[in-house]
């Protein structure tokens, strides 16, 4: 399909209508989120669905979308007191020990969604992982689906079993891949990838994703069930980034895969609201305007890191002896009996000249596009990879959960990242967080890792090449073949 006018893709969505079936994760939302907003730009009437928290929690929609954009609140039941914390609504709500129970709540979601696909009879159900249920829903009313990734390509063709997709709907769950299969890059006879669980990650991904749970479904089966079911599969990536991986995905599972392009966030317009009354957002902007031109190191570990006390310190220890300028958006943590608990004794007093720390929300995204900004220490989280690369900033990797290793692996890969050296017991050192931070924002050496970020934010960047292009052939897909009812 060749490139669409802006003019055509304004329009082509006229009188299609999608519903939104996003897990309960931010890092699922979000991106489910971003995609309905580029598909109401070309007139997809979009019906996205969750519980009344995080419906609340999303951000604003712009006057001019509102029309297409129907936010559907479906609550969970009452529960048991203690089955899951009040007010939960959230994976970033929910303790770990909690999560199954949590997977059961979302499960329950599927008789009033049932019965509002039902009533709207939409033409396609765009799915994420999680809503296994969803496939029955799909049948008996006539409404295919496609399941939408919000990992990268070669995050999904790495954990995407052949076997254990094809066992997906038998009672059979010893087909799994092993916790070391997870460690060994794979094989694509095109080329070859480097990207791989260690050891540790391989265990807890495996314990994850592939074994059974107390919701009676693994999430392993709940993805294969819906791959199977699909009648394609649209992932938050584009050819220029990683067009390898996504022909290997496309290879690997004979469906068609279609890149929905990154789905880039807004950047924040140059104007910024400046109040007087002394807020944080005011003293962040401040500090940041003194400082030098791509200097600063962000570091955000996002709300779903739940890090420990040694790692925190760790961290703090680590770009104290960097001797970089710093800005830390730092969330208290619940190990942390005060905001100054968070913190090594003394840190915040001893970095002053050099660093901020910024306890709670802030605006990411209008702090990475500071001109002040040159570099970014996170845990590589794709969405946050599209946030950070579309300014050009240097990736320095710390990865913790699901699909953040793989994606440092990739960004390592393709000279984008460098990544903060793990021991054996997968702790790392403040002297190793110092000399990754120092490699990537001033060494000599990491002058090709600067240049490649500077590169990679003209792909990561391109609003119109996200929006007009790969949106616009994901709508042309969906107009293409809308299935004609017989009822």
């Amino acid at each position: 399909m060749n490139t669409l006018t802006a003019a055509n893709i304004q329009n082509m969505g006229k009188n299609l209508h999608v519903v939104m079936l996003p897990w309960s994760a931010f890092g699922h939302m979000m991106p489910f989120f971003q995609l309905s907003m580029a598909l109401a730009k070309a007139k997809v009437h979009v019906s996205y669905i969750s519980t009344p928290k995080n419906i609340q929690r999303l951000p604003k929609i712009s006057p001019d979308l509102q029309p297409f954009i129907h936010l559907v609140s479906i609550p969970f039941p009452a529960f048991a007191s203690g089955f899951l914390p009040e007010g939960a609504e959230a994976t970033v709500d929910i303790p770990f020990e909690k999560i199954d129970n949590f997977k059961i709540a979302y499960d329950l979601l599927q008789q009033p969604i049932k019965q509002f696909i039902g009533d709207q009879l939409p033409d396609w159900i765009i799915v994420d992982f999680s809503a296994h249920w969803a496939v029955e829903i799909g049948k008996e009313f006539g409404v295919p689906l496609v399941y939408f990734s919000v990992f990268c390509a070669a995050t999904c063709v790495f954990l995407t079993s052949l076997e254990s997709i094809s066992k997906a709907n038998t009672e059979d769950h010893d087909v799994l891949p092993s916790p070391e299969s997870l460690t060994s890059p794979r094989d694509f006879g095109t080329f070859r990838s480097t990207i791989a669980y260690r050891k540790h990650e391989a265990v807890d991904t495996h314990a994850g994703f592939y074994e059974l749970n107390d919701s009676g479904i693994s999430d392993s089966d709940r993805h294969n069930k819906i791959l199977l079911a699909c009648q394609a599969v649209a992932v938050r990536s584009c050819n220029e980034f990683e067009g390898e991986y996504l022909e290997a995905y496309n290879n690997k599972i004979g469906k068609l895969v279609i890149p929905t392009g990154l789905l880039p966030p807004e950047q924040p317009s140059a104007k910024r609201e400046i109040s007087s009354d002394g807020s944080p957002n005011n003293v962040i902007f401040d500090w940041l305007d003194k400082q030098k031109p791509k200097s600063v190191v962000f570091v955000g570990f996002g709300s779903e890191c739940k890090l420990s006390k040694e790692q925190v310190f760790e961290i703090a220890h680590g770009l104290e002896l960097s001797e970089l300028p710093f800005l830390w958006a730092l969330r208290k943590p619940n190990w942390a009996n005060s905001e100054a608990d968070a913190l090594p004794p003394g840190f915040v007093e001893r970095t002053s000249e050099k660093g901020l720390v910024c306890m709670g929300w802030v605006p990411q995204m209008e702090i990475l596009g500071h001109p002040s900004v040159g570099g970014s220490l996170f845990h590589s989280g794709w969405g946050s990879v599209i946030e950070t690369l579309q300014f050009g900033h240097v990736l320095v990797v710390l990865p913790f959960i699901i699909d953040q290793p793989l994606n440092a692996r990739l960004l390592v890969e393709k000279d984008l990242a460098v990544e903060v050296k793990r021991r054996e017991d997968e702790s790392f050192c403040k002297d190793d967080i110092a000399k990754t931070l120092r490699h990537a924002m001033v060494a000599e050496e990491g002058e090709k890792l600067r240049s490649n970020a500077r590169k990679a934010a003209k792909v990561f960047g391109d609003h119109k090449l996200h929006q007009d292009h790969y949106l616009g052939q994901f709508v042309h897909y969906l107009k293409n073949n809308v299935t004609r009812r017989s009822f």
